[in-house]
């Protein structure tokens, strides 16, 4: 099979993904990487290169998803495909359409610039501040108070949105959520919002109300391979973030349960027969086409 990986410079040398284009060439696939941010794209070519299937590891504002969402538009395999990947970039729409499916999520605030915390009444404080396009724990503050936004200095307050989250009570620290397909792996990890608790970053049990949580992620969200971050409250496990194709850190054999999974969804959209409702309109189709053609044989105006 042919793959071609779209990878931007903060990744060039990460683990993930260029280990698992490392792991599918050793399986005897061939593999091209992409880099936009170092080469101009032929995006004529495209039509002419046929892979069979393009994976997607960029930052959030990366020019990357362009030409993932160019590919796909042409009938392309992606892992993820783009929509999924763009509800989950952007922050304030993951909240918005998590919490229409009825995934438990904080009550969130969209705040176009960090003046406006303002007028966030006083009993939705503490509030968690967020920029919708972020990533890897940065730049997220915690809030106590309406007094407290004197003080509050956010990194490049100008050029970024915010979300502004009630803050739930939890046990001091994040549950980050791997799932592969069918698989699901749990780490505990050190909250940004708690970094007075000391958490050795490991792999714990995953229980049934976690794995169930994770898949149903996936499946109203559409995604592939992707993680997501949770906190225990006295309510539940709470999702706090969403993202594709993330690390895998901590997990047991992930370049291989990536690299398979990728191989996987490629080979079932090679080898995807076409659907019964495909079938069904075909058919349709033939019976219009042959009405007509009667229709015009009898001298009946159409």
């Amino acid at each position: 099979m042919h793959f071609c990986f779209i990878i931007e410079a903060q990744y060039k040398h990460h683990l993930m993904p260029m280990a698992v284009a490392q792991q599918l060439m050793d399986w005897g696939h061939n593999v091209d990487l992409l880099e936009p941010e170092t080469t101009i794209t032929s995006l004529t070519r495209f039509a002419k290169v046929k892979y069979d299937a393009y994976v997607l590891k960029t930052v959030s504002d990366g020019p990357g998803l362009s030409i993932l969402e160019a590919v796909e538009a042409i009938g392309h395999c992606t892992i993820n495909n783009s929509r999924a990947i763009r509800l989950v970039r952007n922050k304030a729409v993951t909240a918005v359409y998590a919490h229409n499916h009825g995934l438990p999520t904080p009550l969130t605030y969209f705040v176009a610039q960090p003046q406006l915390l303002k007028q966030i009444p006083m009993e939705d404080y503490p509030l968690v501040v967020k920029p919708t396009n972020g990533s890897s724990c940065r730049g997220i503050y915690r809030v106590d108070s309406p007094a407290d936004l004197e003080t509050l200095n956010i990194v490049e307050a100008n050029a970024r949105f915010f979300l502004a989250q009630q803050y739930v009570e939890n046990n001091g620290f994040d549950i980050k959520l791997y799932v592969v397909g069918a698989e699901v792996f749990a780490v505990a990890k050190r909250s940004p919002l708690h970094p007075e608790v000391e958490v050795k970053k490991r792999l714990i049990p995953v229980t049934t109300e976690l794995r169930n949580l994770a898949l149903n992620v996936g499946k109203i969200f559409k995604l592939d391979i992707y993680g997501l971050d949770v906190v225990e409250t006295p309510r539940g496990p709470m999702i706090v973030d969403i993202n594709d194709f993330p690390s895998f850190g901590q997990v047991p054999h992930a370049i291989s349960l990536v690299s398979s999974h990728i191989e996987q969804i490629a080979t079932n959209r090679v080898e995807q027969p076409v659907s019964p409702k495909t079938d069904r309109l075909q058919e349709l189709t033939v019976n219009i086409l042959e009405a007509m053609r009667r229709r015009e044989d009898n001298g009946i105006p159409g």
